[in-house]
Formats: C-alpha cells, structure tokens, sequence
C-alpha cells in the first residue's frame, strides 16, 4: 500500500504542477461550505501530509481555513471511508476524524 500510496502522492504533485493545482482545486470546491480550497502549492504538501497520515487513499476534499485546523484534507480510503485530515500552516497533522458527512468512516486521531 505504501507504494501504492506514493504513486497517488506523485500523481497530486504531477497534477498540481501541471495545472497550477486548478484541476484538483476545482474538483475540491464542490459543497456548501464557504472555506476556500487549498490551491497553488500548497495543495500537493497539504495532499502529501493527509496521505502519510491516512496510509493511502485518494484526496477528495481541501480547505483553507477549517474550524478545526489552518488546512483541512478530505482522504476517501481504499474501502470508500472517508477521513478528515488537520494540519497546521506547516503541514503538521493536528487530528484527524472520520467525515460525518454520508459514509462513515474510521478516523485516527
């Protein structure tokens, strides 16, 4: 999985250097919440962070300026769960839970 896991990494980074973090940035400001997506460069050390974290999975979700923490990273794990990841401005995890919002899922704090 960690492999695995490194390749969704390169891909976010790819991605992000490729379109300037736009593509994914747009995927991730879908919802009603009024916090803006994580966006420039940024987005791939805040993706990095919340995948270490998670063990893997796929970025499905940012924002900046979450009530709980600077960044907020949504991970949909391998088993379709979805975590909410926290981190500080300097891509540290502050907690983590799982998203309350449709599936459950197993959070690590």
């Amino acid at each position: 999985m960690k492999r695995k896991g490194k390749w969704i990494v390169a891909g976010v980074i790819s991605a992000a250097l490729i379109g300037g973090g736009t593509g994914l940035a747009v995927a991730t400001a879908g919802g009603d919440d009024s916090e803006p997506p994580i966006t420039g460069s940024a987005l791939p050390k805040a993706s990095s962070a919340a995948l270490d974290h998670t063990g893997g999975g796929r970025v499905t979700g940012t924002e900046v300026g979450d009530e709980d923490a600077y960044y907020e990273v949504e991970v949909t794990l391998d088993n379709g769960k979805r975590t909410d990841v926290h981190l500080d401005k300097d891509f540290k995890v502050v907690s983590s839970a799982a998203d309350s919002g449709g599936d459950e899922g197993t959070g690590e704090d």
